[in-house]
């Protein structure tokens, strides 16, 4: 991965938006991911000390086994590294009239109050290992995965915490039709993901302009749109792309990071700027250091986002 040249003009910054205090990180922009032989792992110690040498103020928690499964525990390592949890990704089934997802979230939503956490960000999973394919769903099963987001907003909401749907590539909910159904068939707040709304076909400053409202969470990412054609002419599976580098630091890609920021603080957006760029590392050969460009993309980003000091 190389730290990229900035494409876009100005900063996020420069529309009036400047949401200090409120970015966060997440351990995908370090590579670090759920999805079986994703790539290099690093350290949670070497990932969280990179982000507070950063400046970020908080942290989702990444994947299963990469913070500690206790959540006192997880707490305590977080503290140790100056961040605050701002909560995590949970894929969900939630489509399969024989699987109840809800026991075992209760656990989990325990575990992220345990935590400090504030945001449960639940992706509506195939079932299926990765992100690469997905089934197309009937009526039926549309109806069911609405009427069980709108259960588990309720549960999260019982808890103190805030439960949003993250439109994720490969995932059920990846289109702009699908976010439209997510809209007008149920409850649920929405994660904008600026990255995977792109990929999906959909527009995420009109998502941002057309239900401010129902936007509780955001992960900020940038995207070359000229990978974006290559996965859906089928030339590149999504986890190819991200490898060669679909994704970008915040202004040298094709997302209209300043207009979507700008629009969701003239709504009054109070929540989290989650900073992801999804990455895919390699093992370091010798002395190298894996994760120094990323420390170069993520610092990037958050100088666009923020513009001069």
């Amino acid at each position: 991965m190389q730290t990229a040249e900035r494409r876009n003009p100005g900063t996020a910054s420069a529309e009036g938006a400047r949401p200090a205090g409120r970015i966060a990180g997440a351990p995908i922009s370090w590579g670090v991911c759920e999805v079986p032989g994703w790539g290099y792992q690093l350290p949670a110690a070497t990932v969280l000390s990179q982000m507070a040498a950063l400046g970020l103020r908080a942290t989702e928690f990444g994947p299963d086994g990469f913070l500690p499964a206790d959540p006192l525990r997880r707490a305590d390592v977080l503290a140790g590294h100056g961040l605050a949890a701002v909560g995590g990704f949970v894929p969900v089934v939630l489509h399969r009239a024989d699987a109840d997802p809800l026991p075992a979230l209760e656990g989990v939503l325990d575990g992220f109050v345990a935590s400090g956490a504030d945001v449960l960000v639940v992706a509506a999973a195939t079932g299926l290992d990765g992100y690469d394919t997905r089934p197309e769903l009937g009526e039926d099963e549309w109806d069911l995965l609405l009427r069980r987001l709108d259960r588990i907003t309720e549960r999260a909401a019982e808890r103190g915490l805030t439960a949003v749907l993250h439109p994720h590539v490969g995932t059920l909910v990846e289109s702009g039709e699908d976010v439209e159904r997510v809209l007008d068939g149920g409850s649920a707040a929405l994660c904008l993901d600026t990255g995977h709304l792109l990929i999906g076909g959909a527009d995420p400053l009109a998502i941002a302009r057309r239900a401010p409202e129902r936007i509780a969470h955001v992960h900020l990412k940038d995207v070359d749109a000229s990978w974006i054609a290559r996965v859906r002419a089928g030339e590149l599976t999504y986890s190819e792309a991200v490898a060669a580098g679909m994704y970008r630091p915040l202004g040298a890609g094709d997302a209209d990071v300043a207009g979507i920021v700008a629009a969701l603080e003239g709504a009054g957006y109070g929540g989290w700027y989650v900073l992801e760029q999804d990455t895919v590392l390699a093992a370091p050969a010798g002395e190298e250091d894996p994760s120094a460009p990323v420390v170069a993309d993520v610092r990037a980003s958050i100088e666009h986002l923020l513009g001069p000091a």
